[in-house]
């Protein structure tokens, strides 16, 4: 006699038939605490990135269709912050590992879309008068509108190309160039480098230094440590200064570029799938690309909403390559070395 056999249609029983919306968990039966524990934000916050990314969650086309915005949201920050698909975090929310792993792809994307309403240098000369200020005022260096620097993402070997994302500690990476503010904001995020290439290999070819090249923001400069080249719109510090002047400069110049180094801290912190303590990135290059710059919008967007993003606990990021210094190519560009001359003279003698 044949027996009957029943397929189970896995979709069905996890999506439902049509376009139901499926509800497993309700931030209103939790504690603030609870949400803060497990996804490193507070109510209101979650709440306004539903607001912000429903449309794009609640797409037809995408297959999650049926998971409310609201589970997709908890399950990305739940992997952004922990680094893991931990399946107590899955069944908190009532997903598996899987569902999880295309939340987090759907709240990636949709974050992504919006990176360039989140991740901006200020256009009008008021708010660039005021970055000028504001980072005159911790050390005394002027002209500063941002300071730059790169920071290495471990990255699971990709099937191709393997070779160019091998940094010079050995290790597969993207080497992601950032410009912050002085409250740690980030004005330009590029996080699809691989980590083959030297720092100032990234920012010669990067969108941000063909602005600047452009004549973007004239009169105003970047601030950049010695892994970069000295720019007409990027100083970066003497390898040897001599005379008070120059040590006063240095001075000032580290104090100031502290704030980008604080703000990888606190980043890799909040983020923990950036800081390498769970492992690298189990995804594609383009994939981790859009993780990186999706965490940093979010980590804009808790600024905005007046998250100290200073109060996190701070923990050290993966162990970068290190550092090339490039002194004896400074003097190729005079124009450069003329305006940090000029600026020891005028503001450190």
């Amino acid at each position: 006699m044949a027996i009957p056999i029943t397929v189970l249609d896995c979709d069905l029983l996890l999506y439902g038939r049509g376009h139901r919306t499926l509800d497993r968990f309700k931030l209103d039966d939790v504690t603030d605490e609870y949400l803060m524990s497990m996804y490193g934000f507070p109510r209101q916050f979650i709440y306004y990135l539903v607001e912000l990314l429903g449309s794009s969650l609640s797409r037809p086309t995408q297959r999650s269709r049926a998971i409310s915005p609201e589970t997709q949201i908890l399950a990305a920050l739940g992997f952004y912050t922990s680094g893991s698909f931990q399946t107590r975090m899955g069944d908190a929310i009532g997903i598996s590992q899987a569902s999880m792993s295309r939340c987090v792809t759907n709240v990636t994307e949709a974050l992504v879309e919006r990176a360039s309403q989140f991740i901006r240098f200020p256009a009008d000369e008021a708010s660039v008068q005021a970055l000028k200020d504001e980072f005159y005022g911790l050390a005394g260096m002027p002209g500063v509108i941002g300071v730059v620097d790169c920071i290495h993402v471990a990255i699971k070997a990709p099937n191709a190309e393997d070779l160019s994302y091998v940094n010079r500690k050995g290790l597969h990476s993207l080497n992601c160039l950032m410009v912050c503010d002085i409250r740690g904001a980030l004005m330009t995020v590029e996080t699809n480098w691989p980590g083959s290439l030297q720092d100032c290999v990234v920012l010669q070819q990067s969108s941000l230094s063909s602005q600047f090249e452009a004549g973007m923001h004239k009169e105003s400069w970047l601030l950049g440590d010695n892994s970069f080249f000295l720019r007409s719109w990027l100083m970066t510090p003497l390898p040897i200064p001599e005379t008070p002047a120059e040590y006063r400069y240095n001075m000032a110049h580290s104090a100031t570029h502290s704030v980008i180094e604080k703000t990888f801290r606190t980043l890799c912190s909040r983020f923990r799938c950036l800081d390498g303590s769970k492992g690298a990135l189990q995804y594609s290059p383009e994939k981790c690309s859009h993780i990186i710059l999706a965490c940093c919008v979010l980590h804009n967007i808790s600024l905005e909403h007046g998250m100290d993003v200073w109060s996190s606990p701070v923990t050290v990021p993966m162990e970068q390559p290190p550092e090339e210094e490039y002194e004896h190519m400074e003097s190729l560009d005079l124009e450069a070395d003329r305006i940090r001359q000029e600026l020891m003279l005028t503001h450190f003698s």
